[in-house]
């Protein structure tokens, strides 16, 4: 039973053990209690973690891969996971805000006169000029820093990379964002020329690594998502991504709306199945033989191994559910199901912890 799940997989040049990835999450934790969590999450089973928003160009706030301090975070991040049988994936991001421009929205936040929903909502506001207007010099930095950061991520211990779709990808790959008329605007095939670009520069340093693609698909009619690609747009996309590097694509809603639709709970009004956003990985495996990670909703074992046996999917990644319950792979593995906890995507200590800054928690820590 669930032997499909179990099966290891060749994901674009690494061998997982099996098909349970953890997907990228913005923790919001302090260090100790970031690596227990890491730990648990390892030693229940996975196959990855994926470890979100690992900057490209170096930061003062968060882990910098330019710096003895971060990369010793890294190192010990990596012997942890390691040490439990589990590989490590770097997402190489980079921010799409003008944070010289949020500055003037710091003392509102801080006397709470500016909410966390309407901060985001002004930093989405921002986007589009701001990706309009910068500089060509200065893209062309910042997708040469894909390699350089990619070459410190390995150095640091981690197994692969994961280029970040969404963010500033994200935001010049949408016309909602990308006003530009140069060779970054205008086309679908100058709006990727920036994520084109990010992945080559990893590809001309590190030939042999394999480099996944957190692929952030656009819907209308309903209109969800305002970064990344538009559905019908995916035709030019993928073929361009996977011709610059690209190994495998790991496929999600794009972001830059409400972040309750990329983190959707059990009763949003188009994303509450299980599997929410398979029809996307539908769309993507039609124009590839990359494998291809499905993510959003996935929950329960019987039918995450029935999308895995079609090969409607390769893997699948989850958040939430090894938060509410880091073992779960090897309790269905070891015949356990009925001892579960079985995430009911009610977002209140994980997205609501996110949001009010407590770090991400689940319901069943207070058990």
């Amino acid at each position: 039973m669930y032997e499909t799940i179990k099966s290891p997989i060749n994901y674009g040049g690494l061998e997982l053990k099996n098909r349970i990835i953890f997907a990228p999450t913005s923790m919001g934790l302090r260090r100790e209690e970031l690596f227990e969590r890491f730990k648990k999450i390892a030693a229940g089973g996975c196959a990855m973690i994926i470890i979100g928003d690992v900057p490209v160009l170096p930061q003062k706030f968060i882990p910098s891969l330019y710096t003895k301090k971060g990369m010793e975070f890294y190192k010990s991040l990596a012997d942890i996971v390691h040490q439990e049988g589990c590989m490590l994936c770097a997402q190489l991001h980079q921010s799409d805000s003008n944070f010289k421009g949020m500055l003037k929205y710091v003392p509102g936040v801080i006397t709470k006169r500016i909410s966390a929903d309407e901060l985001r909502s002004i930093m989405n506001q921002q986007v589009g000029p701001y990706i309009t207007n910068l500089p060509i010099t200065k893209i062309q930095e910042i997708t040469e820093a894909f390699g350089n950061a990619a070459e410190l991520a390995l150095e640091s211990g981690f197994d692969m990379v994961q280029v970040h779709g969404d963010r500033m990808c994200g935001s010049f790959s949408s016309a909602v964002f990308n006003h530009r008329t140069d060779l970054y605007g205008g086309s679908p095939e100058n709006r990727a020329r920036f994520a084109v670009e990010a992945v080559s520069a990893i590809r001309r340093r590190l030939p042999d690594v394999p480099i996944d693609y957190k692929l952030a698909v656009r819907q209308e009619n309903p209109h969800y998502g305002n970064t990344g690609v538009l559905e019908s747009e995916l035709p030019i996309f993928v073929p361009i991504l996977e011709k610059a590097g690209v190994t495998s694509f790991h496929v999600t809603l794009a972001n830059h709306g409400k972040l309750s639709d990329t983190i959707p709970p059990k009763t949003h009004p188009e994303f509450s199945a299980e599997g929410c956003f398979l029809k996307f990985c539908d769309d993507v495996r039609k124009l590839t033989d990359l494998p291809v990670c499905a993510v959003g909703g996935l929950t329960d074992p019987d039918f995450i191994d029935e999308q895995i046996k079609s090969r409607r999917i390769d893997c699948a990644a989850m958040s939430r559910q090894l938060i509410a319950d880091p073992q779960w792979p090897d309790k269905i593995f070891n015949y356990r199901v009925d001892e579960i906890n079985r995430c009911i995507r009610c977002n209140k200590e994980c997205l609501g912890g996110m949001m009010s800054h407590r770090g991400v928690h689940c319901i069943y820590e207070r058990k």
